[in-house]
């Protein structure tokens, strides 16, 4: 009799997972029930799964509230019902419309007003009456509604402890405090399931509301069909038969294209993994993600295809990727093997302002009723949590920051207030909090998407599924990963600078000559990467130094040692050892030999995981597969994920494996397989490390300022800057007459853009460059503020910047002038003058600026200085004992030097302690890294950005010298002569 009911994914609203609604209804005897969440269809599918597992009839529906005010219940009779639901709610989703008091004519779905409601019933309607409202009949003639009459006992809880769960919840959505929270705000506190034959009795004396009740439910059927069916779009070309023709034309074609007529490996390969792909049925896949990367070839898009789908010959013959599987010997069976049931990984990466376009593309190409984003699940977490339970609790801020501050835990664990924090934390973890949008992830329906799920519209402006990709897989689906990323758009604007500034075409594909060129090269040996795409942080570039990499390959082998799975098994460390000398390589078995020869015995790739599974523990490829998913947490079943763990250790001892052998590759598997990267996904990066390295190398200046303008990076932006002046551009400060809004270059001349001014409005970028642009250059201050119709605040932030030096006047001659200008109602124009007026000239004192002020200036409003460094402004004149340079020569002992500091890392020790690892300058512009061990670290802390007095002793680890830091300080800057 529970047609009201609620889970988590009523959102700050209910408490029940899916899996406890359902326990709690069989342990009160209950047959059947519907879900009806608010505004929402997120658990439809998962609570009819879970209903069907355990012998329950699943009935779904929604709970359409406004305000927070309950409208009514949309109960679908079937699946077409469901949809009519789904579509209604999306409707006013994606039209961002109030949803109307009054439910449409819907054909089959039932609703549901609450008790009270005044207006005319259809057919399909009803009135919900709470067991508390009945005696409210004995005042009314109830024949005109009696068989419209049904039983409303909504459940949101499950117990007293979860409504108090419930009120902390509501006080967190309402940002109030829980004792604001009012009766109208929150459920009752009978509002779960009531004992068994309770509701009966309740109702004994209007036992026909029951009956009609129970007529209603069972007049409803969820008619989906059981078990995960492919949902995908099934076809390309609308029959499988010219799917399966195109894609064989496709392929050959391309196999051409990549490898010449006469190549019968792979020839071979193409044919073999067509046979796979098509026994699959994922042509359509194939297809499809082909015919995205064709229309962003058309726009002149560049990408880069990865995932698992790039171990794919035949997706290397269809341009889909750039890495060739044969060379790299890829693991085929990473990409498919015969048990799959869902196709392989594409990760197709475009320029950050490109990707919007791609998918609008989508949604035009394969419909909008049939194509949506697909939605992620935000959780409560750690100590956000923490914060949000005592800011309901009126907690003041103080002493929430105590809480949420780990050195403090000893203390807090015996403060009752915090007990009672973690007590309602234990029971809030990890339940849904609030629906947002997947990174990339695309779905191309067959049918129209909203038979499974209601669609919302986020920030993105693109229609939404409401749950994630665990239950899209569960439900049927396999997404279609559309990124963006700043590397893709790096390259793209430095080709295009480079033909506008040099004259000069590029062909930025030619990637397999770049990777035989020495120079590229003999850069990535020695780490020169600053800017480079995935090989320009500091722990990425110790690593090529450590490991002399100058050849793809070993590129391809570091990108993904980087990830911190490998380093914190130690891995990587074994990894750089065995590199060097791998005479003295010492392998924990034969399989480990025989399997992992080419990374000495060290597992790498996620394709690696998967040779050890199959060929040390004896399990098939597809559990394997599923193993590997789970530890990259892919899969949400626990219980699958520990058979298969329990499975890898029984089969491995059944082939007779020594049960410390056994543990010790279990640890290097768990340890890092969740972080790996496949084969083919580090390959697909490296092609684009060795794009932007030929790019550093041969155009280093466009390079940069395409760095620049795309705003994206490991470091801060004076770091680029630095950058761009070391590789041979002289960089000016914003000019009215030369800069536009992102950096600009001609010849050797770089002027800094108007975007990085702090507290500049973008509205006067557009108007400076559009003048200019139709009007000619600025002849003067007074010109610029008549042109431009600025504001003396906006004005003289440019003169403070030295964007308007072209008058040849100091700052504070300028600053003089603004004021008379602006302040003797000079009515700024934004429209060029037809006669040029005269006017008379007044002699000024004599008013000079010093260096110093306008590299605070500089400081102020950029965020660096441009005329001096950092190392000008410091108050002493001493700059250290040696430079980056020197330090090989300096290992074993101790040094002092004088750094400016680029960024840090913390990391945790395995005794929980906090340790550091920094990266400087020197006077001379050269990198140079420390390490802050714990013990030391504590009384000489990190401050900030600034110059560092650094003592400590020089170590090497295979070539690459560092520092352990013994004494740290911060060293002051001269004071600023504008606040004296």
């Amino acid at each position: 009799m529970y047609i009201n009911v609620h889970s988590r994914y009523s959102l700050r609203y209910g408490t029940m997972s899916i899996e406890k609604i359902v326990s709690e209804a069989i342990g009160h005897g209950i047959t059947q029930l519907a879900l009806t969440d608010v505004n929402n269809s997120t658990g439809v599918m998962e609570f009819f799964r879970e209903c069907s597992d355990n012998g329950l009839k699943p009935i779904a529906g929604i709970e359409f509230r406004r305000d927070k005010k309950l409208l009514f219940i949309g109960i679908a009779r079937n699946r077409e019902g469901m949809k009519e639901l789904n579509d209604f709610l999306t409707y006013h989703n994606l039209e961002q419309l109030e949803l109307p008091d009054r439910a449409p004519a819907f054909s089959d779905a039932k609703v549901i007003y609450p008790f009270g409601y005044l207006g005319e019933l259809r057919s399909n309607e009803y009135l919900g009456i709470h067991f508390s409202q009945l005696h409210e009949l004995f005042a009314i003639d109830i024949s005109l509604i009696k068989s419209k009459l049904v039983a409303l006992q909504p459940v949101f809880v499950a117990d007293r402890i979860e409504y108090r769960l419930h009120e902390y919840l509501r006080g967190i959505d309402l940002n109030t405090l829980l004792t604001m929270v009012g009766p109208m705000e929150k459920c009752r506190p009978t509002d779960s399931f009531l004992k068994a034959g309770e509701m009966e009795a309740r109702f004994a004396k209007h036992s026909f509301i029951l009956d009609n009740t129970r007529a209603m439910m069972n007049d409803c059927l969820m008619d989906y069909p059981l078990g995960r069916i492919n949902l995908n779009r099934k076809t390309f070309t609308g029959s499988k038969k010219d799917d399966k023709a195109l894609l064989e034309k496709l392929a050959m074609k391309g196999m051409v294209y990549r490898y010449g007529n006469k190549n019968k490996e792979a020839l071979a390969k193409v044919r073999q993994e067509l046979k796979v792909i098509v026994d699959l049925d994922f042509c359509a896949y194939f297809l499809i993600t082909w015919d995205i990367i064709r229309y962003a070839k058309d726009q002149g898009y560049n990408h880069v295809g990865r995932g698992s789908g790039a171990n794919s010959t035949v997706a290397y013959c269809l341009c889909i990727t750039d890495v060739d599987p044969i060379e790299l010997d890829l693991y085929f069976e990473r990409f498919l093997n015969a048990e799959r049931t869902s196709p392989p990984d594409f990760d197709l990466d475009f320029s950050w302002d490109e990707r919007e376009d791609v998918q609008d593309y989508i949604f035009k190409r394969y419909g909008r009723e049939h194509t949506a984003l697909l939605g992620t699940m935000s959780t409560f977490k750690d100590r956000s949590v923490i914060r949000e339970i005592g800011k309901v609790m009126g907690l003041p801020k103080s002493e929430i920051d105590g809480f949420t501050d780990p050195s403090r835990a000893a203390i807090n664990r015996d403060n009752s207030t915090f007990k009672k924090i973690m007590a309602i934390y234990s029971l809030m973890q990890d339940m849904p909090n609030q629906r947002s949008i997947h990174a990339g992830g695309v779905l191309i329906s067959e049918e129209p998407i909203t038979y499974y799920t209601a669609l919302d519209l986020p920030p993105k402006g693109m229609p939404t599924v409401q749950w994630d990709m665990y239950e899209a897989e569960k439900i049927g689906y396999d997404k279609y990963d559309i990124l963006s990323q700043r590397g893709i758009g790096h390259i793209k604007e430095a080709v295009r600078l480079v033909e506008q500034n040099q004259n000069l075409k590029i062909d930025i594909h030619k990637v397999k000559d770049f990777m035989k060129d020495p120079n590229l090269n003999a850069r990535l040996k020695v780490g020169n990467t600053i800017g480079c795409f995935y090989i320009e942080s500091p722990a990425m570039r110790q690593l090529l130094t450590k490991l002399t990499c100058d050849n793809y390959l070993n590129l391809v082998a570091a990108s993904s040692i980087i990830r911190p799975g490998v380093a914190s098994s130690g891995m990587m460390k074994t990894y750089i050892e065995s590199f060097h000398a791998p005479e003295k390589v010492v392998y924990l078995h034969p399989v480990m030999e025989e399997r992992l020869k080419e990374t000495y015995g060290v597992m790498v790739y996620q394709e690696d995981v998967i040779k050890i599974c199959i060929h040390f523990a004896g399990m098939d490829g597809t559990d394997a597969d599923i193993l590997r998913r789970g530890m990259s947490g892919k899969y949400r079943s626990k219980k699958e994920f520990d058979r298969l763990v329990e499975r890898f250790f029984e089969l491995a001892e059944g082939l007779g494996r020594p049960k410390e052998i056994v543990s010790e590759v279990w640890r290097q598997v768990s340890s890092f397989a969740g972080y790996s990267f496949s084969k083919a996904h580090s390959a697909s990066f490296a092609v684009e490390s060795y794009q932007s390295l030929y790019l550093k190398t041969y155009h280093p200046r466009e390079f940069m300022v395409a760095v620049l303008n795309n705003y994206g990076g490991f470091y801060s932006r004076w770091l680029y800057v630095h950058e761009l002046a070391k590789a041979g551009a002289k960089v000016h400060l914003p000019c009215v007459n030369r800069s536009f809004g992102v950096v600009a270059i001609f010849g050797d001349d770089a002027y800094l853009g108007f975007i990085g001014i702090q507290g500049f409005e973008a509205k006067y970028i557009e108007l400076i460059t559009e003048q200019r642009r139709f009007n000619g250059h600025f002849a003067s201050l007074e010109d610029f503020v008549k042109r431009v119709g600025i504001t003396l605040e906006q004005c003289i932030i440019l003169i403070r910047v030295g964007a308007l030096r072209f008058t040849g006047r100091s700052k504070k001659e300028l600053l003089w002038e603004v004021h008379l200008l602006l302040g003797s109602k000079v009515k700024p124009s934004s429209h060029a003058e037809l006669f040029a007026v005269e006017h008379k000239s007044y002699a000024m004192p004599e008013l000079t600026g010093t260096a110093l002020e306008d590299a605070y200036h500089e400081l102020e409003l950029l965020g660096f200085p441009l005329s001096l460094s950092m190392f000008d402004l410091l108050k002493t004149r001493y700059r250290g004992a040696a430079t980056a340079k020197q330090l090989p020569m300096f290992v074993g002992t101790s040094v002092r030097m004088v750094g400016l500091y680029v960024t840090e890392k913390t990391v945790y020790t395995k005794n929980n302690k906090k340790m550091w690892f920094g990266t400087f300058l020197d006077t001379e512009g050269n990198f140079f890294d420390t390490t802050h061990f714990p013990n030391s670290a504590p009384s000489y802390p990190f401050r900030g950005a600034g110059c560092y007095l650094i003592e400590g002793r020089v170590v090497e680890d295979f070539g690459f010298p560092s520092i352990e830091v013994q004494k740290f300080a911060k060293l002051p800057i001269a004071d600023n002569p504008i606040m004296a």
